[in-house]
């Protein structure tokens, strides 16, 4: 039993969090999922980093042929990506039939759109259609604009990967808008069965931004909660997933088929190098949920030999500790997530921009 299989058999799904068009055609993607990686993620600038770096071998005829067309950067972009996602989905489309959960890819919507609810859920329902796969996931993102897009792509029948989520209290609205989704999906006599979710809860951003400000109070209480902000955070918030499983208005549409919208730990490759590359795998293992790995934390991962654990449901009194602590010590958690959910939006903006600042120079 490798690591892979063994996570998962405490309910724990790996995704990997890097797509590119040479990891597909060199049959890298399909040995992962072989392996027993179970989907994968993508995001603006992992689409920047795969077409900027790869163009002149993997996307050279493709952008040769597009901009022959007069197709326009955003144009070649989409499709890029598209066809990436779509044979991305064919790799992992086993999985898909064995589990329907899993297998997923996920595609996000324009982040420029990001505080743009109506666009955002029109650009979701044409990219769920060019795709046209039915393990795809829309990425959408958890702004506040943004929250009635998840209601209308759920209700659409979409299946939604909901981004940038970083507070608990975001989580509550995420977790209410798809609610609702599959409400309005029943009347439409959608089988809910088909859809399924993933709230994507941002994870080591919170230990980078938080461990400075530890840094700058400089007291022993301080220090001793470095590195603890972000499992914490993490932690409260899948309790509000396990009190959403006893919810009678879920109760009610699991009655009906509904698949559970799992936790998905985003951004869980350490930014510390004097942490354990694996503190927010090992420390994030709890039933019904996703974390997706960047490459290195996949490989290490992948060679671990320690035991696998849940170190979640026990947890909960020591993260309310954490967090009183912090209180206690002047960090305003809420204005850190509000502003780590502000550089995250701006963070994908960039990295959009300058993908079509690249195709269009290039």
């Amino acid at each position: 039993m490798t690591k892979l299989t063994e996570i998962h058999s405490h309910g724990v799904s790996i995704w990997l969090d890097d797509l590119s068009r040479a990891r597909i055609t060199s049959g890298d993607l399909a040995a992962w999922q072989q392996k027993g990686v179970r989907g994968v993620t993508t995001n603006p600038s992992i689409f920047k980093a795969a077409i900027t770096q790869g163009a002149q071998s993997a996307y050279g005829a493709d952008l040769e042929r597009l901009r022959s067309d007069g197709a326009t950067a955003e144009q070649i972009v989409r499709e890029l990506t598209v066809q990436d996602v779509q044979a991305a989905c064919d790799v992992f489309m086993p999985t898909y039939r064995e589990s329907e959960i899993d297998g997923r890819v996920s595609l996000e919507v324009d982040p420029r759109l990001a505080h743009d609810g109506d666009t955002t859920l029109s650009q979701a329902i044409e990219l769920h259609k060019l795709v046209n796969r039915p393990n795809v996931m829309i990425k959408i993102p958890a702004t506040k604009a943004s929250i009635p897009a998840i209601t209308g792509a759920i209700a659409s029948g979409i299946s939604v990967n909901v981004t940038l989520i970083f507070s608990i209290e975001r989580y509550a609205e995420v977790i209410q808008a798809w609610l609702l989704g599959l409400e309005q999906a029943k009347e439409r006599g959608i089988d809910l069965s088909t859809i399924s979710s993933v709230a994507s809860f941002f994870v080591s951003r919170v230990d980078t931004a938080i461990d400075p400000l530890l840094d700058a109070i400089g007291s022993s209480e301080a220090l001793a909660l470095k590195g603890k902000a972000a499992l914490a955070n993490a932690r409260l918030a899948y309790l509000v997933f396990e009190e959403l499983t006893k919810d009678p208005r879920w109760q009610l549409l699991a009655a009906s088929g509904a698949r559970l919208q799992r936790p998905l730990w985003a951004s869980t490759g350490v930014k510390n190098p004097s942490y354990d590359p694996l503190m927010y795998v090992t420390g994030l293992v709890a039933p019904n949920t996703v974390n997706t790995l960047p490459q290195g934390t996949l490989n290490a991962l992948y060679e671990y030999s320690g035991q696998l654990a849940d170190t979640v449901s026990q947890s909960y009194p020591d993260a309310t500790d954490v967090m009183s602590g912090l209180a206690d010590l002047g960090v305003s958690i809420s204005k850190v997530l509000t502003e780590l959910e502000t550089a995250g939006v701006k963070a994908f903006v960039d990295a959009w921009t300058d993908l079509l600042t690249a195709v269009e120079s290039n």
